[in-house]
């Protein structure tokens, strides 16, 4: 199994700062919340493909994200893999994966997934159990982050992107624990976790919005 390279995720954030910064206006707001050192998961909103490299360039560690297999063909695939980003199969148990992602936590790394699995409304409305699993099992903090307006205004020049020069509000929130403290890692545990990690992603959500005026 190839772990996934920390260097490589060092790289990857500096490409994402040059494009996303490059491209757009990130305002970026609360990064300090982020754990200087030591594992933590960054728990995404996704309601645009651009949200995900935004991150990358904005966050202020290197991040290694859970990204779809499907993302993973041809050149874009090995170049995915070379900035330390980690594939997995969405329609299994994809163990290959779930070994690489706690391998980044074990090792002091930061994890970044889209809770909601899949692309969509961005409203942390739907919440795969796959987040609290990651969470309670490395005991790694839980950091809610809010990517508002990559979707408000589409570019003239390429409509699957947003407007260059646009500004695009990237929201950290409060670090929290998703687990009761018991470490237990059974399917009731985990669901319990799962609820109390939605409540504070929405309760995020809701509070960048009324900071951003989104």
């Amino acid at each position: 199994m190839t772990k996934p390279s920390p260097k490589g995720a060092a790289v990857g954030r500096r490409i994402g700062i040059g494009l996303m910064y490059g491209f757009w206006k990130p305002r970026v707001l609360g990064a300090w919340r982020v754990p200087a050192t030591g594992p933590v998961i960054l728990a995404v909103n996704h309601a645009h493909n651009i949200d995900g490299p935004m991150l990358m360039g904005t966050a202020p560690r290197p991040v290694h994200f859970l990204i779809k297999k499907e993302a993973f063909v041809g050149p874009l695939g090995a170049f995915l893999e070379g900035i330390g980003q980690l594939k997995v199969d969405r329609d299994s148990t994809d163990r290959t994966a779930i070994g690489n992602a706690l391998a980044v936590l074990e090792h002091g790394g930061v994890l970044g997934i889209f809770p909601e699995g899949t692309r969509g409304e961005g409203d942390f409305a739907s919440l795969r159990a796959g987040l609290a699993y990651f969470a309670v099992r490395s005991g790694a903090p839980i950091v809610p982050v809010a990517v508002l307006g990559s979707t408000d205004a589409p570019g003239r020049l390429v409509k699957g992107l947003p407007r260059l020069r646009s500004r695009v509000d990237i929201v950290f929130g409060d670090p929290f624990e998703a687990g009761d403290g018991s470490g237990r890692r059974t399917r009731k545990a985990l669901d319990e976790a799962t609820f109390r990690i939605q409540e504070r992603l929405t309760d995020h959500l809701k509070n960048a919005r009324r900071l951003t005026g989104r």
